[in-house]
C-alpha cells in the first residue's frame, strides 16, 4: 500500500506521484484508487489500489540500488543484447523490458542501443525507444539520488559513451 505524495514508478511511464486516494462506485462496486501524477509529463493516471502489484506500481529503488544500476551502466564485460536480431524482434523485446518497469530490464535496453548505435546511424524507432528507456531511468535515479535529471543524463550519457548517437550531443530526453 502506498501513501499519499510518495513518489512511486508506474512501468513505461515513470516517476509519479501518488496525489490523492479516492474511493469511487463503479458499476455497483466500491473501490480504492490511488491518482497518481507522472512528474515528468504532468499526465494524471487512476489506479485501482487492488491491481496496484498487478500493474506494476512500485516504490522507487533504494539509493544502494540506484548506484549499483549506475556502475552497470559502466561494465559492458560479458554483455551479449540483441544486437544480432532484426529490428521487429528487438522492438517486442526492448518494449516488454520497458513495461516491466525494472530498472536492470531499462539498463538492458539502453545498453544495447547504445552498442547498436557504435556501428551505425540509429533508426527513428530505435532512438524513440532509447529516449524512452533513458527518461524512465533518469527519472528514477534523480529522485533517488537527489539530482538534477540533466545531470544524471549525462552521467549515464558518459558511461554508454553516448557521443557516438546525435552529433556528439546526448539526445534531449526531457
Amino acid at each position: 500500500m502506498f501513501s499519499l505524495n510518495e513518489l512511486i514508478v508506474y512501468p513505461a511511464q515513470g516517476v509519479g506521484r501518488i496525489s490523492a486516494i479516492e474511493n469511487k462506485t463503479i458499476g455497483g462496486s466500491s473501490l480504492d484508487f490511488y491518482i497518481v501524477c507522472i512528474l515528468g509529463t504532468k499526465v494524471t493516471l487512476m489506479v485501482p489500489v487492488k491491481n496496484a502489484a498487478n500493474i506494476g506500481l512500485r516504490s522507487l529503488c533504494s539509493r544502494e540500488e540506484a548506484l549499483l544500476i549506475l556502475d552497470s551502466l559502466n561494465n559492458d564485460d560479458g554483455f551479449v543484447g540483441y544486437a544480432g536480431q532484426n529490428w521487429n524482434r528487438r522492438q517486442r523485446e526492448y518494449s516488454e523490458k520497458l513495461k516491466s518497469g525494472k530498472l536492470p530490464d531499462v539498463c538492458y535496453v539502453l545498453k544495447d542501443i547504445s552498442m547498436i548505435a557504435k556501428n551505425k546511424d540509429l533508426s527513428f524507432g530505435e532512438r524513440r525507444i532509447f529516449e524512452q528507456a533513458m527518461n524512465l531511468l533518469c527519472s528514477e535515479l534523480s529522485s533517488v539520488l537527489d539530482k538534477e535529471f540533466i545531470e544524471i543524463e549525462k552521467q549515464v550519457g558518459g558511461y554508454l559513451s553516448l557521443s557516438v548517437l546525435v552529433n556528439d550531443e546526448i539526445p534531449q530526453t526531457t
